[in-house]
Protein backbone atom coordinates (compact mmCIF):
# COMPACT_ATOMS: atom_id res chain seq x y z
CA UNK A 1 0.00 0.00 0.00
CA UNK A 2 3.23 2.75 0.88
CA UNK A 3 5.06 1.73 -2.85
CA UNK A 4 1.49 2.17 -4.38
CA UNK A 5 0.71 5.50 -2.53
CA UNK A 6 4.30 6.97 -3.41
CA UNK A 7 4.07 6.26 -7.11
CA UNK A 8 0.56 7.74 -7.04
CA UNK A 9 -0.11 10.68 -4.62
CA UNK A 10 2.69 13.15 -5.54
CA UNK A 11 2.65 12.11 -8.83
CA UNK A 12 -1.11 12.54 -9.72
CA UNK A 13 -1.50 15.58 -7.35
CA UNK A 14 1.37 17.59 -8.97
CA UNK A 15 -0.32 16.50 -12.78
CA UNK A 16 -3.37 17.81 -11.16
CA UNK A 17 -2.49 21.25 -10.13
CA UNK A 18 -0.44 21.56 -13.64
CA UNK A 19 -4.14 20.71 -15.71
CA UNK A 20 -6.08 23.29 -13.62
CA UNK A 21 -3.61 25.52 -13.95
CA UNK A 22 -3.26 25.35 -17.55
CA UNK A 23 -7.45 25.75 -17.89
CA UNK A 24 -8.23 28.02 -15.36
CA UNK A 25 -4.89 29.67 -14.20
CA UNK A 26 -5.63 28.78 -10.86
CA UNK A 27 -4.56 25.60 -8.55
CA UNK A 28 -6.77 25.18 -5.90
CA UNK A 29 -5.55 25.22 -2.25
CA UNK A 30 -7.23 21.82 -1.85
CA UNK A 31 -3.87 20.70 -4.11
CA UNK A 32 -1.51 22.03 -1.79
CA UNK A 33 -2.96 21.46 1.41
CA UNK A 34 -3.27 17.14 -0.24
CA UNK A 35 0.28 17.90 -1.05
CA UNK A 36 1.08 18.65 2.80
CA UNK A 37 -1.06 16.03 3.83
CA UNK A 38 0.35 13.20 1.98
CA UNK A 39 3.66 13.97 3.11
CA UNK A 40 3.01 13.88 6.72
CA UNK A 41 1.00 10.37 6.17
CA UNK A 42 3.48 8.99 4.60
CA UNK A 43 6.83 10.00 5.78
CA UNK A 44 6.23 8.37 8.66
CA UNK A 45 6.76 4.69 6.61
CA UNK A 46 9.37 6.00 4.95
CA UNK A 47 13.31 5.82 5.80
CA UNK A 48 13.41 9.55 7.33
CA UNK A 49 14.41 9.87 10.51
CA UNK A 50 12.37 12.54 12.63
CA UNK A 51 15.05 14.78 12.20
CA UNK A 52 15.28 14.42 8.68
CA UNK A 53 10.99 15.14 8.31
CA UNK A 54 12.57 18.34 10.09
CA UNK A 55 14.75 19.10 7.59
CA UNK A 56 11.94 18.65 4.79
CA UNK A 57 9.60 20.93 6.80
CA UNK A 58 12.48 23.55 6.62
CA UNK A 59 13.15 23.38 3.03
CA UNK A 60 9.26 23.77 2.17
CA UNK A 61 8.75 26.21 4.73
CA UNK A 62 11.57 28.15 3.29
CA UNK A 63 10.11 27.76 -0.28
CA UNK A 64 6.67 28.96 1.25
CA UNK A 65 8.81 32.17 2.54
CA UNK A 66 10.79 33.46 -0.76
CA UNK A 67 7.69 32.45 -2.45
CA UNK A 68 5.14 34.37 -1.13
CA UNK A 69 7.48 37.49 -1.05
CA UNK A 70 7.42 37.02 -4.79
CA UNK A 71 3.68 36.80 -5.38
CA UNK A 72 3.83 39.43 -2.56
CA UNK A 73 5.79 41.28 -5.27
CA UNK A 74 3.93 40.42 -8.27
CA UNK A 75 6.00 37.79 -9.65
CA UNK A 76 4.30 34.38 -9.36
CA UNK A 77 0.68 34.12 -8.24
CA UNK A 78 -0.31 32.13 -5.23
CA UNK A 79 -0.99 28.97 -6.14
CA UNK A 80 2.14 28.75 -7.45
CA UNK A 81 3.99 29.97 -4.53
CA UNK A 82 1.90 27.49 -1.91
CA UNK A 83 2.23 24.87 -5.26
CA UNK A 84 6.41 25.32 -5.34
CA UNK A 85 6.07 25.02 -1.48
CA UNK A 86 4.54 21.48 -1.03
CA UNK A 87 6.51 20.45 -3.58
CA UNK A 88 9.62 21.41 -1.77
CA UNK A 89 8.55 20.03 1.84
CA UNK A 90 8.60 16.28 -0.68
CA UNK A 91 11.82 17.23 -2.24
CA UNK A 92 13.76 18.44 0.57
CA UNK A 93 16.65 20.46 0.66
CA UNK A 94 19.06 17.78 -1.25
CA UNK A 95 16.79 18.60 -4.29
CA UNK A 96 15.99 22.07 -4.21
CA UNK A 97 18.48 23.23 -6.48
CA UNK A 98 17.62 20.61 -9.00
CA UNK A 99 13.74 21.68 -8.48
CA UNK A 100 14.77 24.96 -8.74
CA UNK A 101 16.81 24.65 -12.32
CA UNK A 102 14.55 22.79 -13.90
CA UNK A 103 11.89 24.52 -13.06
CA UNK A 104 13.38 27.36 -14.88
CA UNK A 105 14.61 25.54 -18.15
CA UNK A 106 10.85 24.31 -18.51
CA UNK A 107 9.47 27.61 -17.04
CA UNK A 108 11.62 29.62 -19.73
CA UNK A 109 10.36 26.81 -22.40
CA UNK A 110 6.60 26.81 -21.69
CA UNK A 111 6.94 30.81 -21.62
CA UNK A 112 8.57 30.86 -25.39
CA UNK A 113 5.98 28.40 -26.54
CA UNK A 114 3.18 30.15 -24.90
CA UNK A 115 4.22 33.57 -26.83
CA UNK A 116 4.95 31.91 -29.95
CA UNK A 117 1.50 30.38 -29.54
CA UNK A 118 0.08 33.55 -28.96
CA UNK A 119 1.67 35.54 -32.17
CA UNK A 120 -0.71 32.53 -34.00
CA UNK A 121 -4.16 33.05 -35.66
CA UNK A 122 -6.43 30.39 -33.16
CA UNK A 123 -8.40 28.02 -35.67
CA UNK A 124 -12.03 28.75 -35.83
CA UNK A 125 -13.25 26.34 -33.88
CA UNK A 126 -10.68 27.38 -30.61
CA UNK A 127 -12.36 30.68 -30.92
CA UNK A 128 -15.28 30.01 -28.18
CA UNK A 129 -12.93 28.15 -25.98
CA UNK A 130 -12.92 30.78 -22.79
CA UNK A 131 -9.70 28.66 -21.51
CA UNK A 132 -7.68 28.90 -24.90
CA UNK A 133 -8.73 32.95 -25.08
CA UNK A 134 -6.92 33.13 -21.81
CA UNK A 135 -3.49 31.30 -22.76
CA UNK A 136 -4.02 33.17 -26.15
CA UNK A 137 -4.32 36.74 -25.17
CA UNK A 138 -1.36 38.94 -25.50
CA UNK A 139 -1.25 40.25 -22.05
CA UNK A 140 -2.56 36.56 -20.65
CA UNK A 141 -0.41 35.18 -17.53
CA UNK A 142 1.85 32.26 -18.18
CA UNK A 143 0.48 29.28 -15.92
CA UNK A 144 3.16 28.44 -14.43
CA UNK A 145 2.18 25.50 -11.87
CA UNK A 146 3.13 23.72 -15.37
CA UNK A 147 6.55 24.08 -15.01
CA UNK A 148 6.61 23.70 -11.36
CA UNK A 149 4.56 20.57 -11.86
CA UNK A 150 7.20 19.41 -14.49
CA UNK A 151 9.96 19.91 -12.93
CA UNK A 152 8.55 18.36 -9.88
CA UNK A 153 8.00 15.17 -11.57
CA UNK A 154 11.96 14.69 -13.23
CA UNK A 155 13.29 15.65 -9.81
CA UNK A 156 11.27 13.08 -8.01
CA UNK A 157 12.60 10.20 -9.70
CA UNK A 158 15.68 10.99 -7.97
CA UNK A 159 14.45 11.62 -4.64
CA UNK A 160 14.50 8.96 -2.31
CA UNK A 161 11.04 8.22 -2.23
CA UNK A 162 10.59 7.13 -5.91
CA UNK A 163 14.59 5.45 -6.02
CA UNK A 164 13.11 2.99 -2.77
CA UNK A 165 9.94 1.92 -4.76
CA UNK A 166 11.24 1.72 -8.31
CA UNK A 167 15.28 1.89 -7.76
Amino acid sequence: MYELAIILVFPALVVFAAAMDFFSMTIPNKVSILLVAGFFCLAPFSPLTMSGIGLHVAAGLMVLAITIGLFAFGVIGGGDAKLAAAVSLWLGFGHLIDYTIWTAILGGALSIALLAFRKMPLPASWIGLEWVQRLHAPKGGIPYGIALAAAALVVYQESFWYRAILG
